[in-house]
């Protein structure tokens, strides 16, 4: 298999970003609706949004990488027997994606930063804070966080249901093709 995109399939690299942006999508939902409850004197109250940040800022490196691939390489041409409206479909649910997942970055960067300091990344290093641009910036962008990372992920979900379909009902090689899979 090729690094490279070809006419009909995914190469490597997208392949291999593609299911690793997924795996930390759904690692940081998950860490950030189990962190939000933990009390003061819990063990991990102050290492599990640590962690969720560095993740966070590790995920958004990672998905800037796979946008710059994704408008460097030629994309898989769709399928024949995929309908009008299921490619307009799947191109907007991309762009929504992509563009909910670079708000929730943004959202958690203004409530990361509204006090002031920088993110600490892994102890590797920090991203400056630009401090607080409005009143009760944490809060209200803490709201806009939590109701957009729902979002990403009932649109992530509905973007897996539509390549089960694909691959169950349609007997299409969609799911396939982000596989890594051939067809012989």
């Amino acid at each position: 298999m090729s690094i490279k995109n070809t006419n009909s399939h995914y190469g490597w690299l997208t392949i291999t970003l593609h299911w690793l942006v997924a795996v930390l999508i759904f690692t940081l939902f998950a860490l950030g609706v189990w962190m939000v409850d933990l009390t003061y004197y819990h063990a991990w109250y102050k290492s599990a949004p640590a962690l969720h940040k560095s993740i966070g800022i590790s995920l958004l490196l990672l998905m800037l990488l796979r946008l710059l691939w994704r408008l460097q390489q030629i994309q898989p041409q769709p399928l024949s027997t995929h309908r009008q409206f299921e490619r307009k479909a799947g191109h907007t649910v991309h762009l929504l994606l992509y563009g909910l997942f670079f708000l929730i970055a943004l959202s958690g960067y203004l409530i990361s930063t509204a006090d002031g300091r920088g993110i600490d990344v892994f102890q590797l290093f920090t991203v400056p804070a630009l401090g607080a641009f409005i009143e009760n910036q944490e809060d209200i962008a803490g709201v806009i966080h939590q109701y957009l990372a729902y979002s990403l992920i009932l649109l992530t979900l509905l973007h897996a249901l539509a390549a089960l379909k694909h691959h169950i009902i349609d007997k299409d090689i969609t799911l396939k093709r982000m596989l890594g899979w051939r067809e012989r």
